[in-house]
């Protein structure tokens, strides 16, 4: 299944779960039927009340007494009506949700965390939100991706150089004769596969920049990053080092506040000629900033 064709179909299955959810907030306890009137007893009815409709109830229709077919459905839903009914807190909760029906997503939250939080293991709620935060994050990245490849693909710029090493391949010589038509259709997936595309903003997917796995790897990242952080500190604070070019070069992206992207799709001699200029330092940064606007304003 494509990408997109993958992602469309999760949001139509999320809206589908959405028009479930958007439902009576009473219909979730006892169905359709109202749990007082499954009773025979009033809202006002106290414990002792209801206690003793249940246990009338469940004599005259327990499936050991009543051998009718409808008997067993009608006493689950007995059953489950005093059930909600002799907890005060899940009462509550039913009466809140009558008064208040218009709260429909609230009055789900709080059924589903009565019923379901203390049996649910939150390690495994988290295992699935990861799990399926990292299949959302993973196809919108394939979809960007082949949206922005499919974009690069229509430039002039591509097909020229597919052109160029079109003719490469061929030895320089190109047929276009209609017969040879369909060969040169299969020359041409197969040098675009060997282009390799600089797509800002929209680079080929990889699984370690899924949320799931850096979650999983947050120990090791906060861990590489104190050891990065006291080996900086000792080198260029204690020692006064002079900066390695990893190091300037990664001084001067954060001074110009440059994405890593954007900075690493840069060429090396503007790149080279940028970390010369030492612009971590607050006067030089000034000075380049400067120039900057009045080349600007020039060219205007």
């Amino acid at each position: 299944m494509a990408p997109a064709a993958a992602f469309r179909w999760c949001a139509a299955v999320l809206a589908l779960m959405l028009c479930l959810l958007v439902s009576p907030s009473t219909a979730i306890y006892c169905d359709e039927d109202d749990c007082y009137d499954l009773l025979g007893v009033s809202q006002h009815a106290n414990a002792s009340e209801i206690k003793k409709a249940y246990y009338k109830l469940s004599l005259k229709y327990h499936p050991d007494k009543n051998p009718e077919p409808e008997s067993r459905q009608l006493f689950v839903k007995i059953a489950n009506a005093y059930e909600i009914l002799k907890d005060e807190a899940t009462r509550e909760q039913y009466d809140y949700a009558i008064a208040h029906p218009e709260e429909v997503f609230y009055n789900t939250a709080r059924y589903y965390r009565a019923y379901y939080g203390h049996k649910t293991d939150p390690r495994a709620v988290l295992v699935g939100l990861l799990l399926i935060l990292s299949a959302f994050q993973y196809l919108n990245q394939w979809t960007r991706y082949n949206q922005a490849v499919e974009m690069v693909k229509k430039t002039p710029a591509y097909k020229n150089r597919l052109r160029a090493l079109e003719l490469e391949r061929s030895g320089g010589t190109t047929n276009k004769k209609k017969t040879n038509r369909q060969p040169n259709k299969k020359i041409e997936e197969d040098v675009g596969q060997e282009l390799e595309l600089q797509i800002k903003g929209a680079e080929k997917p990889s699984i370690w920049d899924l949320v799931g796995l850096r979650f999983v790897l947050l120990p090791y990242s906060i861990g590489k990053l104190l050891l990065w952080t006291a080996c900086w500190f000792w080198r260029y604070k204690v020692v006064k080092a002079p900066y390695s070019w990893e190091d300037a070069s990664y001084l001067t992206q954060r001074s110009l506040g440059v994405p890593f992207d954007a900075w690493r799709n840069i060429d090396d001699s503007t790149k080279e000629d940028l970390v010369h200029r030492r612009l971590w330092e607050k006067s030089n940064l000034e000075s380049y900033l400067s120039e900057t606007r009045k080349e600007s304003k020039r060219r205007r």
